[in-house]
């Protein structure tokens, strides 16, 4: 019956780049049933960051960036010598995984990822990665411009005004109402990066009797992002 694996076979291009991208499965109904803080929970964030450096210990991505239920994993490593069924179904049941265990809750129905592979060349870095900065940007106007409208009207009214309203609109809106989005925390406008930063170690040499300096590298979870740039690409190492 192996004839019958008929996508098994399928693998990414050699010597490529690709984007995992991880995508909360019905979140929207998990959000209603762990009634998380609306529109930003801060103990949903910080779960969700932990599953990132979760997979970035696992497969070493050269970065992963968070947002929402969304997570995308830069890699250059291709795991499972590129089978994509095996890269979709594994890193997808890890990140769910994952969740179940740092988030530690009575879960009405387990919680699951779906998982894309995307290949990128390096020209394709900074624009995938600032689409998806912009998305950021645009669910966090939104989900406080829904936050607001739902403390004013009915769920179906509020739904109904931002529908018929574009993010200009939405931000002049919450502005006029003394919410200044400029002034929210970084991570919820701009999402959570996860890279490899080098730290400055002083030890002893006994051998030569001296200090002695060396660099050592860690996981560096940053809830401060800048905008995305071909500059902190290259600080971070991941364009050259």
């Amino acid at each position: 019956m192996k004839e019958y694996e008929v996508y098994s076979s399928l693998k990414v291009p050699k010597n490529s780049k690709i984007i995992i991208r991880l995508d909360g499965r019905s979140f929207h109904q998990l959000a209603q049933d762990l009634n998380l803080v609306k529109p930003y929970d801060e103990h949903f964030y910080q779960v969700i960051a932990k599953v990132c450096e979760d997979l970035f210990k696992e497969f070493s991505p050269l970065f992963t960036y968070t947002f929402s239920d969304e997570i995308s994993l830069l890699l250059d490593k291709i795991p499972f010598d590129g089978r994509i069924e095996k890269i979709d179904s594994v890193i997808a049941s890890f990140a769910s995984s994952s969740f179940v265990i740092h988030y530690d809750a009575d879960f009405k129905k387990p919680p699951a990822f779906d998982s894309r592979v995307i290949p990128v060349s390096n020209e394709d870095i900074l624009k995938y990665f600032k689409w998806r900065q912009d998305e950021s940007w645009r669910n966090c106007v939104n989900s406080y411009g829904i936050s607001y409208l739902k403390s004013k009207y009915s769920n179906s009214e509020a739904n109904d005004k931002i529908n018929g309203m574009n993010l200009s609109d939405i931000h002049e809106l919450l502005f006029q109402n003394g919410i200044n989005l400029n002034d929210v925390e970084t991570y919820k406008k701009r999402g959570i990066g996860i890279y490899r930063k080098n730290k400055k170690v002083v030890g002893f040499n006994k051998k030569e009797n001296k200090n002695q300096t060396s660099y050592r590298s860690y996981v560096y979870t940053d809830w401060e992002l800048p905008k995305f740039s071909e500059e902190f690409f290259r600080q971070i190492g991941v364009i050259q």
